[in-house]
């Protein structure tokens, strides 16, 4: 057993909590739902960027490499000035949703290179120029810009060029669970020497105003280099900070005369350290050395090419020589890391494809966030403070108030998206799985625990707006977290975890019939459901039309997702074998999801349509003829995510869940006849559950594999590029409604127009797509093909088919013949210069031509799905990059 898995073994056992320390600092709490107070909701504009450094939050805290304790009552980040930025570099910058012309962008360059799962070992690096930052830049070209001009990055203002920046190698290393080392090497990448002033900054998030702290936290200088930090809950802390810095004190406390023009009623405020840094003033430092909060300030004159490191050691016991032992201990944790990654990429032999992996696997672990929001508390103000405006009330998140919210959370980017998004998270929990399975199941958990589940049964969507509705994808994570774990486990699978979340999925199943099925026809709206600008129509809000949308991908998630809970049913009565009849009642729901899809209501309305050979969404206007919407998308590529192969021995023993089957072939032949047939036994004696039959799958398969229509060379696209030459209209209620081909940014204002799905690649659903297809290979053992291209007498396997899609996915992150990565396009310094073209980004979802990266840029989130893109590429021996020969000739 690795050191690193010693530790995970000992957290779990609750032997020691090695991960009470993590990257819990979020790295935008500015502008976010929890904290805005307006009456009308505009978050944006309640807390900016110019704001935070002299606002105290209520909810969160923010910070540069930051790090905290699990409940985030000690904070810990890095602050930087270059001696000409108007104030200190504490907060990464970016552009809020109304500034940008794709919205909300962090414009900023930094990676994260590095952690472990206890994060017994962390590294990132930060960017930051030696001139002035180029905020005013920044934020003018961008409101020039419109909706058809791409986005300007910090990149394309030239700050780079000469090469005038630091590079800043952010590290922590744990000697034991509460003894921590954090280090801050920085690299003069320039010509000349330059200044930098370097401040390793400690806080406590403000919890005092709320009336449940009887007593006050406190940092006190006890000797020239060393803070102690104390609450009642946590103890002493030491600080023991490297050589000789300026350590200065004041308040986590809002300045409110510069905010709101008001008297300040605290004298040490917020903004006093950039104050005295970066305008020589002293008077709002604490004069006796103690506050809640304060940085050790360093000012370095590093030489052209060199370099200067800082660092400082924080444990429970105050020791002479703290500082001697940092260098061994983070080299020791360096080797334990390499170890750890080393058993876990055994079989990865590309080294390329190894730094990938790790890369995203690192940004999964630095994407950990507290998450702190009680909704009741946030509607209603706090006990004597002032009161939050009345709108409110009746407002955003108004029906959750059973929400209270106070964990360590997977983050989808911790700037751009530092809320919880349940889809994205489902996704996360799947690589996650490979490294620390603890934290992947109980993550899975926590979303349905009473705090976080309405009482209806809904799943919160996230902070914007829990109501809204995402894909129904947790039983697959659930499924696949189960399975993942017990095989690692050597064939035990977790029974509490399976069991726990199966009972809390069955009301989640219950609310979708009872909410989204309102006929009871098996056909489902669903809305939104995470697709921002797929539909020609907004179809969060579709009764806008005066009609109802029947959704071709809402229905399909509801036949995968009973298919889901049909598989987890079958394996729970692998200790009772009672769950067979729950088995049984999620075969029925996906028999009667697929009758309705081919006859709705029994009306001849199909979803399938037989001119196009594809899945369409069906509009109903009142008194009208149903509009079929034939615009090809993701939409009609999802049915193929319902199918299950499951071995026949699993059900041989289950007389019950057996006889109903049989029942249905039976005494509703028409009914089984529409789905895959159970009666011939495939590969290794499995049988089929799937939505496509031979005819259709096929269909489906020839479109998303003609580079005309879904197929790029990094992945499968979100629209047809067919609709680039032949956009889609189509005239609802006199409105001409048209949707085209846009394989990049948004040119629509629909959601804000910071996504887009009308083209480009994005990762959740290629890998379902690849997993889908597995499962089809799993039951035909490689004897189901299709011809491709049609007419050529070339076959390919559904196995095949899946590695090709595998490989171009990951091939956006991999050196062309030319060096060039496609995620980063046509940037040269990202591609050729040596300190950027190994370091990764993770953006939201990629260009459909061309492969470059756009949205969010670390994202590791979801597109951390190339990390088991990756595994499962080299899960066997005979399978690697340079024998895997591309059928479709890249």
């Amino acid at each position: 057993m690795t050191e690193e898995k010693k530790r995970l073994q000992e957290t779990k056992d609750g032997v020691y909590n090695w991960k009470k320390w993590g990257p819990y600092l979020t790295e935008r709490q500015w502008g976010t739902v929890r904290e805005d107070y307006s009456p009308n909701g505009a978050a944006w504009d309640n807390v900016t960027h110019d704001d935070a450094r002299s606002k105290a939050y209520r909810w969160g805290e923010e910070g540069i490499g930051g790090i905290s304790d699990d409940k985030q009552t000690l904070c810990i980040a890095w602050a930087f000035w270059n001696g000409k930025d108007p104030f200190i570099k504490e907060r990464l910058f970016g552009l809020t949703g109304p500034q940008g012309n794709h919205a909300e962008d962090v414009k900023e360059i930094y990676y994260y290179l590095d952690s472990t799962p206890t994060h017994s070992y962390m590294k990132m690096l930060y960017k930051y120029p030696q001139n002035e930052f180029p905020y005013t830049q920044l934020l003018e070209e961008n409101r020039k810009r419109t909706k058809n001009d791409p986005e300007f990055e910090i990149i394309d203002t030239g700050i780079f060029d000469q090469d005038e920046y630091f590079d800043i190698f952010i590290e922590y290393a744990k000697k034991s669970h509460e003894d921590i080392s954090g280090f801050a090497t920085i690299h003069n990448r320039g010509p000349k020497d330059a200044d930098i002033w370097v401040m390793p900054t400690f806080w406590f998030r403000k919890t005092w105003f709320t009336g449940q702290e009887a007593f006050m936290p406190k940092l006190t200088k006890t000797t020239e280099n060393v803070v102690k930090a104390y609450t009642p809950n946590m103890g002493n802390y030491f600080i023991n900070f490297d050589g000789n810095p300026e350590i200065r004190f004041c308040d986590n406390e809002t300045n409110r005369e510069r905010l709101y023009n008001i008297p300040n009623d605290k004298k040490y405020l917020k903004d006093a350290i950039n104050d005295f840094v970066t305008k020589g003033y002293q008077q709002y430092l604490n004069p006796k050395d103690f506050g809640t909060k304060t940085a050790a300030i360093y000012k370095l004159t590093i030489p052209a090419g060199g370099s200067a490191v800082v660092k400082f050691r924080m444990m429970h016991q105050q020791s002479k020589d703290a500082l001697e032992h940092c260098d061994a201990i983070l080299e020791e944790r360096k080797r334990d890391a390499d170890e750890f990654y080393g058993e876990i990429q055994e079989r990865v032999k590309d080294p390329e494809m190894r730094n990938i992996q790790r890369q995203a696997y690192a940004g999964m672990m630095w994407g950990k966030q507290f998450y702190y929001y009680n909704v009741d508390r946030w509607l209603d103000g706090d006990p004597g403070r002032y009161q939050p405006p009345k709108e409110r009330k009746k407002g955003r998140n108004s029906s959750w108030r059973h929400m209270y919210n106070q964990d360590i959370i997977s983050m989808p980017d911790k700037w751009e998206y530092p809320w919880y998004a349940v889809w994205d998270s489902a996704f996360h929990c799947v690589p996650i799985a490979r490294i620390d399975p603890e934290f992947a199941k109980d993550q899975l958990i926590l979303f349905l625990n009473d705090s976080y589940l309405h009482p209806n049964g809904q799943i919160p969507a996230y902070e914007w707006n829990f109501s809204d509705v995402n894909p129904p994808v947790h039983a697959y994570a659930v499924q696949r977290v189960y399975q993942i774990d017990k095989k690692m486990n050597g064939g035990k699978g977790d029974r509490d975890f399976l069991e726990r979340c199966f009972h809390k999925l069955m009301i989640n199943f219950t609310w979708w019939v009872n909410q989204k099925d309102s006929d009871g026809k098996n056909i489902f709206e669903g809305g939104f459901l995470g697709l921002d600008n797929i539909s020609v129509i907004d179809r969060s809000h579709a009764h806008r039309y005066k009609g109802k949308l029947e959704q071709a991908d809402a229905t399909s998630w509801m036949a995968m997702f009973s298919l889901n809970m049909l598989r987890i049913s079958l394996d729970l009565c692998e200790f009772n074998k009672n769950y067979q009849y729950t088995a049984i009642k999620f075969l029925e729901h996906f028999l009667h999801i697929a009758g309705a899809m081919s006859n709705i209501s029994e009306e001849h309305i199909s979803l399938w349509n037989d001119e196009e050979n594809f899945f369409f969404d069906v509009f109903h206007l009142p008194g009208k003829e149903p509009k079929v919407m034939k615009l090809k998308s993701i939409v009609g590529i999802i049915p193929l995510f319902a199918v299950e192969s499951i071995k026949v021995d699993m059900f041989e023993s289950l007389p019950d869940f057996k006889d109903r089957l049989e029942f249905f072939l039976k005494e509703k032949p028409k009914m089984a006849a529409l789905v895959s047939s159970w009666i011939k036994p495939g590969y290794e004696k499995r049988r089929l559950f799937a939505l496509l039959r031979g005819h259709r799958m096929k269909s489906i398969l020839q479109k998303m594999l003609d580079p005309n229509e879904f197929l790029s060379d990094y992945g499968i696209r979100s629209l047809s590029k067919y609709h680039l030459k032949k956009p889609y209209s189509v005239k609802i209620n006199g409105d001409l409604l048209t949707v085209r081909y846009t394989p990049g940014e948004s040119d629509s204002l629909m959601f804000g127009g910071n996504s887009n799905w009308r083209g480009p690649i994005w990762f959740p659903i290629n890998h379902l797509i690849i997993e889908s297809l597995r499962k089809f290979d799993y039951y035909y053992g490689g004897e189901f093909s299709i011809e491709y291209p049609t007419g050529s007498g070339n076959y390919v396997t559904m196995d095949l088919i899946a590695k090709e899609l595998s490989l171009r996915c990951i091939k956006l992150f991999l050196p062309d013949e030319n060096g060039n990565r496609p995620v980063y396009a046509h940037y040269e310094k990202f591609q050729k210069d040596p300190h950027f073209k190994d370091h990764i980004l993770f953006y939201e979802y990629f260009h459909g031509d061309n492969g470059r990266g756009l949205g969010a840029s670390h994202q590791t989130g979801w597109t951390g799905l190339v990390a088991e893109m990756i595994h499962k590429y080299y899960k066997t021996e005979s399978t690697s990059k340079d024998n895997a020969e591309s059928f479709f000739r890249i």
